[in-house]
């Protein structure tokens, strides 16, 4: 019988990619809402989005539509997150 298996690489891949999108959305999102006066995504939301695999995709994003780069703790945050996530990363590739 053939099972069905997927790579290390190719369900890091997939789980970067869910939470980098949803990061991204979420992102966009809080700024419209932001500019709409209307209620906002908390910021603990996401940090953990971020924390789970998101948080190069939501720092890039953040930039680029100038959205809490004033608050250094996502100026400063998400960038020593991405530095924590990088040997994760690497570690569950040479593990596995």
């Amino acid at each position: 019988m053939s099972g069905f298996s997927l790579s290390v690489e190719t369900v890091l891949l997939w789980w970067i990619g869910f939470w980098s999108l949803t990061a991204a959305v979420l992102t966009v999102s809080d700024k419209l809402r932001a500019r709409r006066h209307a209620w906002r995504i908390p910021e603990m939301v996401l940090f953990l989005v971020s924390a789970l695999g998101g948080s190069a995709a939501m720092l890039l994003v953040m930039t680029l539509i100038r959205h809490k780069t004033r608050h250094p703790k996502f100026m400063l945050g998400l960038p020593l997150m991405i530095l924590l996530q990088i040997p994760a990363v690497l570690w569950i590739l040479r593990r596995f």
